[in-house]
């Protein structure tokens, strides 16, 4: 591992531990605008899917530990396997389709999909073990109907911002 790959993870980390200050006036904000999922995803197409797998794991127990937001138990534990999910794939799936024209979109989609059963099957999990109920009806409503201007956040964004890498040689496309 080199020393810009450690601070660009680091930096990632930060970015995800900052950004939700943004909706900070209003919690409820965080579960619709999802912005500690846009550094995780960056960290995929960054940094690969082994390294953008960790760091998303690590993003929110380490914001929880340092802010105590999002609460540790259930909900930085149930996000840590989604934002790994989300690093993870879109390093794993950029790197399978980044010589299509747009295999970057392909790639976070993708992600965005598997992050978000990941999510579920979390929720699913976890919310057992404290005996609170988890219904698919609960998994459609967080997973897409709050989140859909996250959702749309994060499919303009995250290629905008790969694109630009792509162009300046920042991120190699062959």
């Amino acid at each position: 591992m080199n020393i810009r790959k450690i601070t660009l993870g680091s930096s990632l980390i930060a970015l995800a531990v900052l950004l939700p200050f943004l909706t900070a006036s209003n919690p409820t904000l965080g579960s619709i605008f999802l912005l500690m999922h846009i550094p995780a995803l960056l960290g995929g197409f960054l940094l690969g899917g082994k390294m953008g797998g960790i760091i998303g794991f690590i993003m929110p127990l380490f914001r929880s530990v340092l802010i105590s937001t999002p609460p540790l138990y259930p909900v930085a534990l149930i996000m840590a396997f989604e934002l790994g999910a989300y690093g993870l794939c879109a390093g794993l799936f950029f790197k399978l389709f980044k010589k299509y024209q747009f295999g970057y979109l392909l790639a976070l989609v993708v992600a965005m999909v598997v992050g978000r059963f990941v999510w579920g099957i979390a929720s699913t999990i976890i919310l057992s073990l404290a005996n609170r109920p988890y219904s698919f009806e609960a998994f459609i409503t967080g997973a897409f109907v709050t989140a859909l201007p996250g959702i749309a956040i994060q499919i303009i964004l995250i290629p905008v911002l790969v694109r630009s890498l792509m162009a300046s040689g920042y991120i190699e496309v062959n």
